[in-house]
């Protein structure tokens, strides 16, 4: 009896120690040719794969070739300080150092070496062989080969830009983790093949819908090679697997800030990634030149591309000065009414600003359906507002029967920014007790819901959002209008709506 007690206990130690024998770090970081940059390793070096490590990222990517002797080697380039390597001996690559004092790692050293922790993944690229499909496939199973003997299957991954080098892995390794990196096939042919991952550049994924088509076939994805704020937002925005970057310490504190991280999941957006009219599934227009209830002098046109176009992943609303009607000032004025509506949640615009006296740009919101009554009954939200004669600030603004500018009672606070020569991110958070407003996620005003009802609060029903540039007006006109300051254009780079 003691004896089997003991045998069930060793094999219960035995069992619980293997399954816990990695963990893996949970993030969507990947050091691409390790973490080099901010200490200034060399690019795929030992060192550089220890800072990856170092850093908890989830993967370290490196790049293998092979000698003409058959050594396989970790580079990124097909030359190393001058020798081609799939042209000469290992024994040359040798006489060459690194700035670190390191040698060219050979792929056996650099899996030893990972070896040795059990939290981030090797990401193994297999680079396409100029000699011929046939030698790269000679790689790709020593590759493999490599893997087996030192032991590291449950530590790699794969990844190359030439598709059958990724058919090839999973023809021997049915179970292993491969993405394709080129851009050229589609989600639902890989999905075909049983590649579990693409790995594409990020752009392509800027396609409409292109993540969430993947992510509806079963397949994880990677962008590369993904190095500043906007593109990391996008991307977590997106709910991305991975991102492949050479700037990990960025993307990490990147992921401390995203919206996701907080728990907030992307509803709608707009990223602005095609080109000409804004697209007609998101935005309408509101048209005419009648003042707007601002005495405002401008005409706004419908789908008119000289006041509002998509162009090199912005939104650009453009004033010109044209006679229209009675109005010697055309622009554009963008809603979302009946394509977009909602009730709490994030809203987040990443914009740059016309500068000049007598602009009047906004990024705000109107109830869809009034259901309090007119203006200012049934509430308005600026997110933004900025005029032209005060060039070192922006506003947010709330109305409401009670609170609004009519009666001076309006709840609203400014913000010392440079509008001008800079992408801002103004941002709400919308809750059902109060309504925070953000400039570059600095929060800056909170209006609560006192619960009187909805003269105070009638942000209980459906919004749509207004993006638009004004002339003049009661508030942007206070000082006049600077003639020389035309055409003027509001940037947009994105707009994203988050809920919980």
């Amino acid at each position: 009896m003691k004896r089997a007690f003991i045998l069930i206990s060793m094999v219960f130690i035995f069992t619980t120690s293997f399954s816990q024998k990695f963990a893996w770090n949970k993030n969507q970081v990947i050091a691409h040719r390790g973490a080099w940059k901010k200490n200034n390793f060399p690019q795929n070096s030992i060192a550089s794969l220890n800072e990856a490590v170092k850093l908890g990222c989830y993967g370290s990517e490196f790049d293998v070739w092979m000698t003409a002797d058959n050594v396989l080697v970790v580079n990124h380039d097909p030359e190393f300080q001058g020798l081609t390597i799939e042209k000469v001996k290992y024994e040359a690559l040798l006489t060459k150092t690194m700035s670190n004092g390191e040698k060219i790692p050979t792929l056996e050293a650099y899996l030893k070496a990972g070896k040795k922790q059990k939290t981030t993944k090797l990401i193994l690229e297999i680079k396409p062989s100029l000699i011929s499909k046939e030698r790269g496939i000679d790689v790709t199973n020593k590759c493999i080969e490599m893997v087996k003997k030192v032991g590291v299957l449950d530590w790699t991954e794969y990844i190359s830009f030439d598709y059958d080098y990724c058919k090839r892995i999973l023809e021997v390794l049915p179970k292993a983790k491969v993405a394709y990196l080129k851009g050229d096939i589609s989600a639902e042919q890989m999905k075909a093949d049983k590649l579990p991952g693409v790995d594409y550049h990020y752009s392509v994924y800027q396609k409409d819908g292109w993540i969430e088509k993947a992510h509806k076939l079963g397949l994880t994805v990677n962008a590369w090679t993904v190095n500043t704020v906007p593109e990391i937002q996008w991307l977590l925005a997106h709910k991305v697997d991975y991102i492949t970057t050479n700037e990990p310490e960025l993307t990490f504190e990147e992921l401390k800030k995203a919206p996701l991280a907080k728990g907030w999941n992307l509803k709608w957006a707009d990223e602005f990634d095609d080109a000409g009219l804004p697209l007609s599934k998101n935005w309408s227009y509101d048209v005419g030149g009648k003042g707007w209830g601002n005495n405002e002098l401008q005409y706004y046109t419908d789908a008119d591309s000289a006041n509002a176009v998509v162009k090199k992943g912005n939104l650009n609303i453009t004033v010109i000065k044209a006679d229209k009607e009675n109005n010697h000032y055309t622009s554009a004025r963008l809603v979302s009414k009946n394509k977009f509506d909602f009730k709490y949640g994030r809203v987040e615009v990443r914009a740059m600003l016309p500068k000049g006296r007598g602009l009047w740009p906004a990024i705000w919101a109107l109830p869809t359906f009034q259901k309090y009554g007119s203006w200012p009954k049934s509430g308005e939200i600026d997110i933004m507002e900025h005029v032209g004669y005060e060039p070192d600030s922006v506003y947010g603004t709330v109305h409401t029967e009670k609170f609004n500018h009519i009666i001076h009672t309006q709840v609203g606070k400014g913000v010392k920014i440079n509008p001008y020569n800079a992408y801002h991110i103004y941002a709400i958070e919308w809750y059902e007790d109060r309504m925070d407003f953000f400039v570059d996620d600095q929060k800056y005003l909170s209006f609560k819901n006192t619960g009187k009802g909805a003269p105070e609060w009638p942000f209980d029903q459906n919004f749509h959002l207004i993006l638009n540039v004004a002339v003049g007006g009661g508030w942007g006109g206070k000082m006049g209008v600077d003639e020389s300051i035309f055409p003027a254009t509001m940037k947009v780079d994105y707009v994203r709506v988050y809920q919980k």
